[in-house]
């Protein structure tokens, strides 16, 4: 997949945003219907930090400043499998993941992430691992096969963000009042729709446009790596399908482009993917980065 141009060349692009300065907010329902709620979400900050853990000095918490952001990173994971099957497939994806970019990672994104190729590449790496591990406890655990979870990460090291798919949750940016999605569903329909036998019109109305053709755990993963740039006032929206199963694109623009806040947004969707039917578990996760005049 080729990754969009999404920004201004790099230098232009000036200094990274300050903690204050980022405007995050994630929440997740069960929505209407379901009882369980098999998705889950997180938002992190990754950080390098000097902790002080033995000295004479007399007062060295001066020498610990607030410790400088490397990273941030955004993950929404959809459960499948029925049940708890679902649930902890998308709560062991999202830890082995979060331990995974806190530790194999560091180097990659403290070094300020000079190799793209080598990047994509691990992260590709890392979603194969997560994939085995599900794959080792269903082997392991009966009571556990055939437990699978979509995969929507995102890791920002400004201004270069990395988008890391399996699945059918999604990722859209908003970038000069125009909603350009990010994420390239891995379903049944769409893989139809690229070999000609259905039409885009037709895949959405389909059976087939949320049977997985790609996940965490599943028969079959093909994890993508998408490259874009960050720039202020961008907003970057990740959600499980109760989202987009309930709410349009057009509505989604609509309500990015007239949000006041992460939490005000996040909470009004949750509010039209319930009044639209609520059919299945709602997450999404809304950022931004607004430069403050100081």
């Amino acid at each position: 997949m080729t990754a969009p141009q999404m920004a201004a060349p790099l230098a232009a692009l000036e200094r990274s945003p300050r903690d204050e300065e980022i405007d995050v907010y994630g929440l997740t329902h069960p929505g209407s219907v379901r009882i369980e709620n098999q998705d889950h979400f997180l938002i992190c900050a990754l950080k390098k930090q000097m902790v002080v853990r033995l000295t004479s000095l007399p007062d060295a918490d001066h020498l610990m400043a607030e410790p400088e952001r490397l990273a941030s990173l955004a993950m929404v994971a959809d459960g499948v499998g029925g049940g708890a099957k679902g649930a902890d497939a998308s709560r062991i994806a999202l830890e082995a993941v979060a331990k995974y970019v806190s530790s194999s990672m560091r180097c990659y994104y403290a070094q300020g992430l000079a190799d793209d190729r080598e990047l994509s590449e691990t992260l590709q790496e890392g979603a194969l691992q997560w994939h085995l591990e599900l794959v080792r406890r269903g082997e392991e655990n009966q009571e556990y096969r055939g437990m699978a979870t979509t995969l929507t990460l995102y890791l920002g090291v400004w201004p270069r963000a990395y988008l890391l798919q399996v699945g059918d949750s999604r990722a859209y940016l908003l970038r000069r009042n125009e909603l350009i999605q990010i994420s390239r569903d891995q379903t049944m329909a769409e893989e139809l729709v690229d070999l000609g036998v259905l039409t885009r019109a037709d895949a959405s109305d389909s059976p087939l446009a949320h049977r997985l053709s790609s996940s965490i755990g599943g028969s079959q993963t093909a994890p993508v790596v998408t490259r874009f740039n960050l720039a202020w006032g961008n907003v970057l929206l990740l959600c499980s399908d109760g989202i987009t199963k309930h709410v349009s694109d057009e509505r989604l623009r609509e309500q990015l482009r007239s949000m006041t806040s992460a939490k005000q947004v996040c909470e009004d969707l949750l509010k039209d993917a319930l009044e639209g039917g609520g059919s299945d578990n709602i997450t999404v996760i809304v950022g931004r980065a607004l430069q403050s005049e100081s």
